[in-house]
């Protein structure tokens, strides 16, 4: 394991620099060390104007070109699960953030270092906090805080995507749905209301619940309504008087952050409902210019982003983005997280030719 007191050395090849990255731990919220070593890499290049917000790193090219392209993404790791040093076996690099999205960032600093003239203009942002609540998110804290440090014409979000393009992202609505009841011995319930078991019309309605699935720009988006978490109870021989079901609905990016609403409030009217986050989805774009020249370049047949991303921040900033990144995510988050090194080569690759 190499010590994160080591400089960044961003000539080496990206699996190399992956494992690296993968072995400077960076948990949420403790992005600092790995930031400053960000920072610092950056700065020894003279093509790139660097700039620092927090534990936000943003690298630009000033070229004059007649485009922008953004490449961004997240320094930190959901905690490490004692899969921190990295190792190697065969093609295959292990450890935690090796595919959420530790290799994408490799990508990143490789390009940034080794592409000083570009055919277009290039901003690479690297930011903190993305795997804990939106308020938190740095990506977030820059649109609030430099929003022209992120103005651009098309934008890659380098989210693990096994290599394809996926378009745009889902949106996301929480909700808590608190059922009333009156506490009573359980010796004596007739005297008492059970609030759990009002809980039983609630989740007939999302057991019948029909999802719907939508087709945009070719990219066909499957929404879901789940519960994922009931809580309720008091002790063993109570009648429980308060039973709290939270909600996810995942839709599609047609729908605006109050029509998913409004479709939520529908399915589940009579009740009272507590959201508890929002965060809006983000439309494919792929009709876009740049988008469509990037998937071009990439090859391959785009999907949908099953998920949300920060692709909706730069949805929000009227940047068209996609994610692309050589992490698989079915394994992001995982103990035995794992990308391929051929991967990150194949990412490197395309993207530099796309470039230059």
């Amino acid at each position: 394991m190499s010590s994160p007191d080591t400089p960044l050395d961003l000539t080496i090849d990206g699996g190399a620099l992956t494992a690296r990255l993968v072995d400077f731990p960076s948990v949420s919220g403790n992005e600092k060390a790995l930031a400053d070593a960000v920072e610092n890499a950056l700065r020894a290049y003279p093509h790139l104007t660097v700039d620092r917000h927090g534990n936000n790193i943003v690298a630009r090219t000033q070229l004059g070109r007649a485009e922008r392209v953004v490449l961004a993404g997240h320094l930190d790791t959901v905690p490490i699960a004692g899969n921190v040093p990295s190792r190697v076996d065969g093609d295959l690099l292990w450890g935690c953030g090796t595919s959420d999205m530790k290799s994408g960032v490799a990508v990143q600093l490789r390009l940034a270092a080794t592409l000083p003239e570009p055919n277009r203009d290039l901003t690479f942002v690297f930011y903190d906090c993305e795997e804990v609540e939106a308020f938190r998110n740095g990506l977030g804290v820059l649109v609030q805080a430099h929003p022209e440090w992120l103005a651009a014409d098309f934008a890659v979000l380098m989210e693990p995507s096994g290599g394809v393009v996926e378009g745009g992202c889902q949106g996301s609505l929480r909700c808590d749905i608190v059922l009333r009841g009156t506490r009573a011995h359980s010796a004596r319930s007739w005297l008492g209301d059970n609030a759990i078991h009002k809980a039983a019309e609630l989740l007939r309605r999302l057991s019948v619940y029909e999802p719907r699935r939508v087709v945009i720009d070719g990219l066909e988006y499957r929404e879901g309504m789940n519960a994922t978490r009931i809580e309720g109870g008091v002790a063993g021989n109570v009648i429980p008087d308060e039973c709290r079901v939270h909600v996810n609905f995942r839709y599609a990016p047609d729908r605006t952050v109050e029509e998913a609403e409004a479709h939520l409030r529908s399915v589940f009217e009579g009740y009272d409902l507590d959201l508890v986050d929002v965060s809006p989805g983000a439309l494919p774009g792929l009709s876009q210019p740049a988008a469509r020249d990037f998937v071009a370049a990439i090859g391959g047949e785009p999907r949908a982003k099953f998920g949300w991303t920060d692709v909706a921040r730069f949805s929000a900033l009227g940047v068209p983005a996609v994610n692309y990144g050589p992490g698989d995510p079915n394994l992001a988050h995982k103990v035995d997280e794992h990308v391929s090194l051929t991967a990150i080569a194949e990412a490197e690759e395309r993207l530099r030719a796309w470039l230059s």
